[in-house]
């Protein structure tokens, strides 16, 4: 909800403002927040189209063939910005260091903002699986007057730390729905393959997946789902009634047209209300980020 606050002399239009900010006025933060022109999922018409960037703090920095991708911080700001500019994008996925520093360029004004939540599961770690919750909490996502919490949700049948993510992951989406906000798990079945945790993508990995995410917590009536686009998208989704929201995925080496097309068949069925994108589109291999975000759309309106 907006208040009188002027935010025009609050928001900051260079970098080293934001640091300057960070060290002499970090309640500017909570302040631009409270004032923040929102645009609530109702306000969308249920298509969405969401830009994330919550990768780099599981320390999971590359985009296909490039391991160092998002290491620059300014440089995924630059082209985060530049994406939310485009008309029709709705919103924004990210964890508090990201959607803090697009906050105070304003960049956050109008967009529906998901926050992430478990970023413990480092890429690479010996305990990747367990994803532990360090990010965002449901009483901080509604201190901050954000729209919901989002949360990666892997279950590797041989590994019992599974059970830890489980359970964090229903108490998650129980607290969300408490705080009446929208609980989007994103749920794989995942196992080891030569020391790395990789998701299985068929169908009915998927399928099984969708059915766990779906059960956690004591009600589903806030939670969404964060699937990929994979064959027999009909027979995938009829195994939900939720919202759901696709994701992008590392374009390791796909085809631009053959992604959005993939995508596309995704986004026929009834369910299925929109796309969650973040690497594909921020990243794309022509470097033109505004071409690739617009096609995007297009695609859902």
């Amino acid at each position: 909800m907006s208040t009188d606050v002027d935010r025009s002399t609050e928001f900051v239009s260079t970098y080293e403002d934001v640091t300057r900010v960070r060290l002499e006025d970090p309640g500017r933060i909570a302040r631009l927040a409270a004032a923040r022109r929102r645009r609530t999922v109702a306000d969308t018409g249920g298509r969405l189209m969401v830009i994330a960037a919550d990768h780099p703090a599981r320390g999971a920095l590359g985009v296909g063939p490039r391991p160092d991708a998002m290491a620059s911080r300014t440089e995924l700001l630059d082209r985060m910005r530049e994406a939310l500019a485009v008309p029709g994008v709705d919103g924004v996925l990210g964890t508090a260091d990201i959607l803090e520093d697009l906050l105070l360029l304003g960049a956050l004004e109008d967009k529906v903002v998901f926050a992430s939540m478990n970023r413990g599961g480092l890429q690479g770690g010996s305990w990747e699986i367990e994803d532990r919750f360090t990010a965002y909490d449901a009483p901080s996502i509604k201190a901050s007057g954000f729209d919901g919490g989002k949360m990666l949700t892997r279950i590797d049948l041989s590994d019992d730390r599974t059970s830890f993510i489980l359970d964090a992951s229903a108490k998650a989406v129980t607290d969300l729905a408490r705080h009446e906000l929208i609980a989007m798990v994103e749920p794989f079945m995942s196992a080891r393959r030569d020391g790395k945790l990789v998701n299985d993508l068929s169908p009915e990995a998927v399928i099984r997946s969708i059915h766990i995410g779906q059960g956690l917590g004591a009600t589903s009536a806030y939670t969404w789902l964060k699937l990929p686009a994979v064959e027999d998208m009909e027979r995938v989704m009829d195994a939900t009634t939720l919202p759901t929201l696709i994701l992008g995925g590392d374009p390791v080496d796909a085809d631009p047209a053959g992604l959005r097309a993939t995508w596309q068949k995704a986004l026929d069925r009834p369910n299925v209300r929109g796309l969650v994108v973040g690497r594909t589109l921020l990243y794309p291999a022509d470097g033109d980020v505004t071409s690739a975000v617009r096609a995007s759309v297009e695609m859902i309106r």
